[in-house]
């Protein structure tokens, strides 16, 4: 069931345009998302909250090792991407192969853009923030689940070995 979840591009802008003509809207966010946990759950449930149907925009493995460093991902995207179409408030997930998301963003024109609490709307990477205000979205962001996350994690694991 949840392979039917992940999508090309073009199939994202086809059920963005689907959702808007009967008056709905796309919650769009994106991420890493390399070791799923509760604070990624929580937040992706309250993501999902404030629209009609949730894309998941996952980071392709080589901008992941370019952000998180040369040990990362953990997980495959693939794997990753499996892993959240799982979800029952992840709607869709598509892969994103470029260091940012702004190609897709403009490409699906999402009405609401969610990222988690690390981020302001002032410290969101200015051109992905030029193609947000560009498409005119709603601009959410959603508290951090306190001390959940993947660095903390993998800092405890590496704590015990």
């Amino acid at each position: 069931m949840s392979a039917g979840k992940i999508i090309t591009a073009e199939e994202l802008a086809c059920v963005r345009n689907t959702l808007a003509a009967e008056g709905k809207k796309l919650v769009f966010t994106n991420g890493c998302f390399d070791l799923l946990h509760v604070g990624h759950v929580r937040y992706l449930q309250a993501a999902r909250a404030l629209g009609d149907a949730m894309v998941v925009a996952v980071n392709g493995d080589d901008s992941v090792r370019a952000l998180k460093g040369p040990t990362r991902p953990i997980n495959s995207e693939a794997d990753r991407a499996e892993v959240l179409a799982s979800l029952e408030c992840v709607d869709y997930v598509v892969i994103f192969p470029g260091m940012r998301m702004t190609p897709l963003y403009i490409a699906v024109r999402p009405q609401i853009y969610v990222k988690g609490g690390d981020y302001t709307t002032d410290t969101l990477d200015k051109e992905e923030r030029v193609a947000i205000d560009a498409v005119g979205s709603e601009i959410h962001i959603i508290p951090l689940v306190p001390g959940r996350s993947t660095t903390n994690i993998l800092a405890a694991a590496a704590c015990k070995a």
